[in-house]
Parts: structure tokens; C-alpha cells; sequence
């Protein structure tokens, strides 16, 4: 059995503006407090799952912050990202995913933790046929 690495190493890191607005645009989605997810099935690339983690500068207005809430999204995707990778692996896809700070305040590591646990659950099951991807009528925002 191969040794499992808890790494989020850069080209597991979703990056370029073309992939990130594509991913934008015509991802599925889905809202589980106090994340916002974004994902989207692609072609195989070199890593199973390029994820791409952020908190908004509205909600949180002092950079300290945010690098904070970045460091402990990072932090829980590394340590529980292996059940997806090993899903991804066997499916021989890719997948990216976004993953948004939307709480209006910073939660504890554990509490981060076991909700980034769920969220990658959700993404799994989301692949099994259940739909995250479609919006309830009356939840669009103006």
C-alpha cells in the first residue's frame, strides 16, 4: 500500500484566472456553513484535485485575518483531502474545487476541521447522483 503524504504541495494548488473563472462559471455548487464550495469534474490532469481556498476581504477586513482563516481551511483540506484523491484516482478524472470562507466570524481549528470533513463527504456523494449543483427557486441574490 502506498504511503499516504499529508501535502498540499503547489501543483495541488488551483491557480490561473482562465481555470479559475471557468470553474466559476460553470461549477457545481453548494453552501454548508461556513464554507461555499465550488467544484467541477475535468479531463485528468497531473494531480487528482486542484483545490483553491479564500476568504473575502468584505467580511474580514484586516489581511491577518484572512490569512488566518486561509491557513485553517489549508490546514483541515490537507489532512482529510485523501478520500476524495483516492475516489478522483479510480474514476481516472480530475476535479477542481473552491472552497470560501462565508461565516462572519473565525471558527475554531476543530470546528473548520470536522465541517472541511463533511464538505468533502458532500463532494464524494455529489459524484454518486446527488445534485449540490442546482440553486432552490427564490435563493438567486441581487
Amino acid at each position: 500500500m502506498m504511503e499516504r503524504r499529508n501535502t498540499f504541495g503547489k501543483e495541488e494548488h488551483l491557480c490561473g484566472k482562465t481555470a479559475i473563472d471557468e470553474l466559476y462559471n460553470t461549477g457545481e455548487r453548494f453552501f454548508l456553513y461556513p464554507f461555499r464550495i465550488l467544484y467541477k469534474r475535468v479531463p485528468k490532469e497531473s494531480v487528482p484535485v486542484r483545490c483553491l481556498v479564500n476568504a473575502p476581504k468584505r467580511k474580514f477586513k484586516h489581511a491577518v485575518d484572512r490569512n488566518r482563516l486561509k491557513r485553517l481551511m489549508r490546514e483541515a483540506y490537507r489532512k482529510n483531502k485523501h478520500a476524495l484523491f483516492e475516489m478522483m484516482e479510480k474514476e481516472e478524472a480530475s476535479m477542481q474545487v473552491a472552497i470560501t470562507y462565508n461565516g462572519d466570524t473565525i471558527e475554531s481549528q476543530a470546528f473548520v476541521e470536522k465541517r472541511m470533513k463533511r464538505v468533502l463527504e458532500q463532494i464524494i456523494q455529489g459524484k454518486d447522483g446527488t445534485n449540490h449543483g442546482q440553486r432552490r427557486q427564490g435563493a438567486e441574490r441581487s
